[in-house]
């Protein structure tokens, strides 16, 4: 008689195959444009590399087949900080949403924190940490934290307050508030946070990897192709940045679609 669960509301509907294909459209015209184009030159342009020529480098190319090591490095990192920096930034978002007095003396600090540019954090992190992997972790881990601490202290919020002064009257326990009322009530905003602090750790990973520029990795793969102005390898390496941060995007929402049907909400 004691359990609250915040009703997750009516089921939208899913949205269909159409829509993933209309939005392919253009992204295969473009390519379709790219395969032929470079071949109808005159002569050769050094920056636009047939796309047939770039497809084929990580399996004909000495160098082009680095990227492969280079790609399960990225994937390895890019999990290992966005893992971090998200359990990190729902704990906080949890602990400033849930208490008033936590809200209090963190709130401030927090919010000026976070107005630093995110590369900004770089000198200051390879003073501490080096130039090694250490600095990426906490760097990705940074990407996604305040994302998901922002968004899980904003869906706590708006929480009403009915539920809680209920929860105060049946003297739940704090474990129990935060499973039955907390969680529940705040799954909207914590998901979208969850969404967008992947797509920041994503760019954090790449970003902080061409950066860094120590080690391997897809951000360095990039780097070092552009410094010996292999446009083929810099532009291979492109392609798997989009389509790992389209795949980890689209993953996420499918993954968490089953999670809460919100009316007319979804991450």
């Amino acid at each position: 008689m004691t359990d609250i669960t915040i009703d997750a509301g009516v089921k939208t509907p899913r949205h269909g195959k159409g829509r993933l294909w209309r939005g392919a459209v253009l992204p295969v015209a473009l390519l379709a444009a790219w395969a032929v184009v470079p071949r109808l030159l005159p002569t050769p342009h050094p920056l636009l590399v047939p796309l047939d020529e770039v497809l084929a480098a990580p399996f004909i190319d000495e160098s082009g087949r680095e990227i492969w090591a280079s790609l399960a490095q990225t994937l390895l990192r890019y999990a290992g900080g966005f893992a971090l920096g998200a359990s990190a930034g729902l704990a906080l978002g949890l602990l400033v949403g849930a208490s008033a007095l936590a809200d209090r003396l963190v709130s401030p600090s927090f919010n000026a924190v976070r107005q630093i540019a995110l590369f900004a954090w770089i000198p200051l992190l390879t003073a501490w940490f080096g130039n090694g992997e250490a600095s990426k972790i906490v760097f990705i881990a940074l990407s996604a934290f305040f994302p998901v601490a922002l968004n899980t202290h904003d869906g706590l919020r708006t929480i009403a307050k009915g539920y809680m002064e209920v929860a105060a009257v049946l003297k739940l326990s704090p474990r129990r508030r935060v499973l039955k009322l907390l969680l529940p009530g705040a799954l909207p905003s914590i998901l979208i946070g969850l969404q967008i602090g992947l797509i920041t750790a994503w760019l954090g990973t790449v970003g902080g990897e061409y950066m860094i520029g120590i080690g391997r990795g897809l951000g360095i793969f990039i780097a070092e192709a552009r410094g010996q102005f292999r446009m083929d390898l810099v532009l291979l390496g492109v392609i798997f940045l989009a389509l790992i941060g389209f795949l980890a995007n689209l993953g996420f929402r499918r993954l968490s679609e089953p999670l809460i049907q919100w009316q007319g909400t979804k991450p």
